[in-house]
């Protein structure tokens, strides 16, 4: 076969391959961590596919433990963080945010300290999407009021 079939035949396969990595889009992501041994991120996670689909779990070699979280209200109103372990419902052409008080990647037993302006890969596990790395930035300085939220109502996402 010669170099130039070898290289279309790649290209072709890449280009098939490119809408089924743009159904999940994550933006607004940032990281910070309370303490030395535990941190969490958050984001923004879209999915532009025409079906439902659910985030059902997360890894990073950041930590010892990586885990979805969200807190929860207790009979005693006292607000608690919890083990997503059912995952979080993404409906079709929408999107959830991941904030603070709310759903995020939990780290517990950082493998490092987080950095300032540092990278932390997670990998983000889709029932149907499959794995999505991310690349998330640590942020110690990012306002608690932002929520990590990006105002994305001006974003076209039907070319997606």
């Amino acid at each position: 076969m010669s170099l130039k079939s070898t290289f279309l035949g790649a290209l072709a396969a890449l280009t098939f391959a490119t809408p089924a990595l743009a159904e999940i889009e994550i933006h607004g992501q940032y990281a910070r961590s309370s303490n030395a041994m535990a941190g969490a991120a958050f984001m923004v996670i879209y999915n532009h596919s025409d079906t439902d689909d659910r985030l059902i779990g997360v890894t990073s070699n950041a930590a010892a433990r990586t885990e979805i979280h969200t807190h929860i209200e207790d009979d005693n109103g006292v607000m608690r963080m919890v083990h997503v372990e059912d995952g979080i419902d993404i409906p079709a052409g929408e999107e959830i945010l991941m904030k603070r008080g709310a759903n995020h990647v939990m780290f517990m037993g950082l493998s490092d300290p987080f950095v300032q302006g540092a990278d932390v890969t997670i990998t983000l596990m889709f029932e149907t999407a499959g794995a999505v790395e991310v690349i998330v930035p640590v942020d110690q300085d990012r306002v608690k009021t932002d929520h990590g939220a990006t105002d994305h109502s001006d974003m076209d996402h039907s070319d997606h």
